[in-house]
């Protein structure tokens, strides 16, 4: 199980957002520098991360994407489900789908587990500690805000 290259651009983004002042504005093409991400890709997920509400998007002279001060601590779980839809490390722990093994499987045990894991590791990391992170390591905060 490999996650998308767009739910890998949407959590940069979000890091990004979450290292900057609250309401500091950043323009698309500066994003997609920080991200490392195509512009014309990097569109549809920050329309993703817009229509869930995590980020705002402004038009105009001082347009430009902004976190949502109250998803400042949102887990890297919300921002992956914003891309991905609900994460199932096999079907048969799609309880739209289910799976007429389950009582009896034993590997719907393993992928149970695991996917209790994957859920409690990705909904416990939040994007302001990541950022306090890559802030406290010393990485890169490429991005100016837009004046």
């Amino acid at each position: 199980m490999q996650l998308t290259r767009a739910a890998d651009y949407a959590v940069r983004v979000m890091i990004h957002l979450a290292g900057l002042p609250p309401g500091t504005r950043v323009s698309r093409s500066e994003l997609s520098t920080s991200a490392e991400c195509p512009e014309q890709f990097l569109c549809k997920v920050l329309q993703s991360l817009t229509r869930v509400g995590l980020i705002a998007s402004h038009r105009g002279n001082t347009g430009g994407f902004e976190l949502e001060e109250r998803h400042r601590s949102a887990s890297v779980l919300e921002v992956v489900q914003a891309i991905e839809g609900p994460i199932h490390l096999n079907v048969c722990l799609n309880h739209d789908h289910g799976c007429s093994r389950q009582s009896w499987c034993p590997a719907h045990d393993v992928w149970a587990e695991a996917q209790r894991a994957l859920n409690e590791v990705l909904g416990h990391a939040t994007i302001s500690g990541m950022a306090h992170t890559l802030s406290s390591r010393g990485g890169p905060m490429t991005i100016a805000p837009m004046k």
